[in-house]
């Protein structure tokens, strides 16, 4: 072999290393230097910035008190009633979607994705026509007569949820659909053969390996959901308070920077361990159905 076919085949053997390398150079730019930044002003002091760096953990003990605390929870909760929603609708449109839809779910899957390629605050402008006192919902129970008088749908709990509901189902549905794909047939056959009834076949066979798939979709809308900031802020008016809200206001409004950044580190940390949890919990109940 000479020199230039060795160049060639070194080249070859490296192919996905270069194809990997603009996804490397995003995590790089937009993800590692961001973080690291983001510490580094959680632990300093901007009063001594112009003289020297002065290393302080006051932006910690200023983020750690009950009300910063009852922030995480509420996002947690949001966002943990966001996912096992989006679970518990994705799952059945996405069996169908792999077992049943046959020729026609590239079909079916353009129809789930072509509202999303509208931008996302038109789309909850959208809810605003369909929430408020006059708007559809209240008009289409009006005229069923399950109510008298018009909902207030808006600004609550539930309008945020619903709408989050929304904007985050494909991303649950997706990974899901490529999980169920991923079932090999044969074993769903073999499993009816023994004597298994339908339930029994699905608890103990589709449900344990669509697991991939249940993972990826829940953490993808759990994580979202909990750092979500426009939904709340517009759906929510001034009523509720999330992380995403509260972030925004020591950066944007009070211009607390160092003190937003630690409060991002800490609600950080809380969402990991809350992940690491339901991640044990979740595979823990799947796998003993």
């Amino acid at each position: 072999m000479n020199k230039a076919q060795k160049i060639k085949q070194a080249i070859l053997q490296e192919l996905p290393f270069f194809f990997c390398l603009p996804a490397f150079i995003w995590q790089l730019f937009f993800l590692c230097i961001p973080l690291v930044v983001m510490i580094l002003m959680s632990v300093v002091d901007r009063a001594g910035v112009a003289s020297a760096l002065i290393v302080t953990t006051k932006n910690y003990v200023a983020v750690l008190d009950f009300l910063h605390f009852k922030i995480i929870l509420n996002s947690l909760f949001l966002a943990l009633l966001v996912a096992f929603s989006c679970l518990l609708v994705a799952y059945p449109v996405a069996y169908f979607l792999a077992f049943k839809a046959g020729r026609f779910k590239q079909l079916f899957l353009f129809f789930l994705l072509v509202p999303f390629w509208t931008n996302l605050l038109i789309l909850i402008y959208a809810w605003f026509f369909i929430l408020e006192r006059d708007g559809l919902l209240n008009r289409f129970l009006t005229s069923l007569g399950l109510i008298h008088e018009p909902l207030a749908l808006l600004h609550n709990l539930f309008a945020i949820s619903i709408v989050m509901f929304y904007c985050y189902m494909p991303f649950m549905i997706m990974p899901l659909v490529s999980a169920l794909e991923k079932v090999d047939e044969n074993l769903l056959e073999a499993s009816q053969d023994l004597g298994a009834t339908y339930w029994q076949t699905f608890l103990r066979v589709i449900l344990p390996l669509s697991w991939p798939g249940i993972r990826t979709g829940f953490f993808l809308v759990y994580v979202l959901a909990f750092g979500e900031f426009a939904i709340p802020l517009l759906m929510g008016g001034d009523k509720y308070v999330f992380v995403g809200n509260a972030i925004s206001h020591y950066v944007l409004n009070a211009l607390e920077i160092e003190r937003g950044a630690a409060f991002t580190c800490m609600s950080g940390i809380c969402l990991l361990l809350s992940i690491l949890l339901l991640n044990w919990l979740l595979k823990k109940i799947i796998y003993r159905v």
